[in-house]
């Protein structure tokens, strides 16, 4: 027989209010241990390398918004209608090394990440800033230095001599790497502040189903989630955070050989059946585009059409022939899957195109995955448009969203860069894993998670 227990409305208030600071120690983050993340590609790529904003950081970067904001540079300035831009280095930086941070160095490792394809034609060193100079405008300028593509890594040590590995100002540094294991440790001197995990392990190229059955075991804290598998995951009742339209799939055309007719060009962009990629090879987890920014960006995606109409391909590719196409595509299964539908799908149009995994500039179509690293319209159509070879022109910065749209337009009408599908970026966490947050891009903002069982 069940006895009812009354408790008068003050005493249960005193429970309460004597409850509450320990519920507050328990969720407070808390300092140490080792986070265990597994993936099933490189932690160096560009755009997608869990690793890179872990040991790196750039001039400016991206909030959790994707609002542009100070890191590296603490401010910044442009002059002669953006052909000059002055950007002041924050003071008391060191790499991970105890080299101080200085013009010098950032100049050097920004030189070597684009080379000859930098979005300036000179950077120098004055004092502690660094000066870009450009023969056209370059008003998206800080925005493009928050890209993945412009983190600093020290490139010469003190003493000449060039670091063994990659070293930079980020929240972790490297201490080896092992039996496809990465290891980093905290770094203690980083101007952000100190993280509050001891160290980061990262198991390199682990099949999603591998890393799935380590989540369950407790050997690993956070796994991927493919955009194919996200459906799958959520019945699995895994811990999932996700970040829906944080990643571009596009396919880039090479105009400059056997598609080198704009014809050619715009009757593949019109065979392609996006409703197909969403919604069979992406379990409908993607969202179509014929857009680089989604509508709630930039308010008129809506303009760019993603019917497929074959009756345009046709008649667009006329009588014109091409020798055999060569299709190629990154990432995992379902990206060369996907790449197979689209051969399919030119196949019915009339081309014949060959398929291959590897990655490579000889190709004349590459299906990619680029990352949507900020918000604000101009910004991420600058950063789009770089990838696709292409700088936004000093409108798309100030002007109203009528003239980006035409700049998008304009920019998309060669039909060298075409948009397919909008990808959610998502990880499974295991239960230690206190309050994992996903950047705009959606890469796990690890730097400020803990661990339920720290010590």
């Amino acid at each position: 027989m069940l006895r009812r227990v009354v408790i008068s409305r003050g005493v249960l208030l005193g429970m309460l209010l004597a409850a509450a600071p320990c519920a507050h120690a328990r969720t407070r983050p808390a300092y140490g241990g080792t986070l265990h993340v597994e993936i099933a590609g490189d932690p160096w790529q560009r755009g997608t390398g869990i690793a890179r904003r872990l040991v790196m950081d750039g001039l400016t970067d991206f909030d959790a918004a994707g609002t542009l904001q100070p890191a590296l540079a603490l401010s910044w300035k442009s002059d002669n209608n953006d052909h000059r831009w002055q950007f002041q280095l924050r003071a008391g930086v060191v790499f991970q090394d105890g080299t101080p941070l200085s013009a010098a160095n950032v100049v050097a490792s920004l030189n070597a990440d684009c080379g000859d394809h930098c979005p300036w034609n000179a950077a120098r060193v004055l004092g502690s800033t660094v000066v870009f100079t450009g023969e056209a405008a370059m008003p998206n300028l800080p925005a493009l230095l928050a890209s993945d593509e412009f983190l600093i890594a020290l490139t010469a040590k003190a003493d000449g001599s060039t670091p063994a590995g990659n070293i930079g100002t980020g929240p972790f540094r490297v201490t080896g790497f092992a039996s496809g294991v990465l290891q980093m440790a905290a770094n203690d001197n980083c101007w952000r502040g100190r993280p509050y995990l001891d160290g980061v392990e990262i198991r390199v190229h682990r099949a999603v189903r591998d890393q799935w059955l380590d989540l369950s075991v407790g050997r690993a804290d956070v796994v991927e989630v493919p955009p194919e598998m996200l459906r799958q995951a959520r019945q699995q009742r895994l811990n999932v955070v996700a970040a829906q339209e944080a990643q571009l799939l596009e396919l880039h055309v090479d105009g400059s050989r056997a598609l080198a007719n704009p014809m050619l060009r715009g009757a593949i962009a019109n065979a392609v059946d996006r409703a197909a990629l969403a919604n069979v090879i992406f379990q409908k987890q993607a969202e179509p585009t014929a857009s680089l920014l989604p509508e709630d960006v930039s308010g008129y995606a809506f303009l760019f059409s993603t019917t497929r109409d074959m009756n345009e391909a046709f008649r667009l590719r006329g009588g014109l022939n091409t020798p055999p196409l060569l299709l190629s595509s990154e990432g995992g299964a379902a990206m060369q899957l996907a790449a197979q539908r689209i051969a399919l799908n030119l196949k019915e149009a009339g081309f014949n195109a060959q398929t291959t995994a590897a990655e490579g500039r000889q190709a004349d179509l590459a299906l990619r995955i680029l990352p949507m690293e900020a918000r604000k319209p101009a910004y991420l159509l600058a950063l789009l448009m770089r990838e696709g070879g292409e700088v936004a022109p000093q409108g798309a910065e100030y002007g109203s969203s009528t003239e980006l749209y035409r700049t998008e337009r304009d920019f998309l009408a060669s039909h060298t860069v075409i948009p397919l599908l909008y990808l959610p970026r998502a990880y499974a966490t295991g239960p230690r894993v206190r309050e994992l947050e996903l950047d705009v891009d959606g890469s796990p903002d690890i730097a400020d998670t803990s661990l339920e069982d720290a010590p």
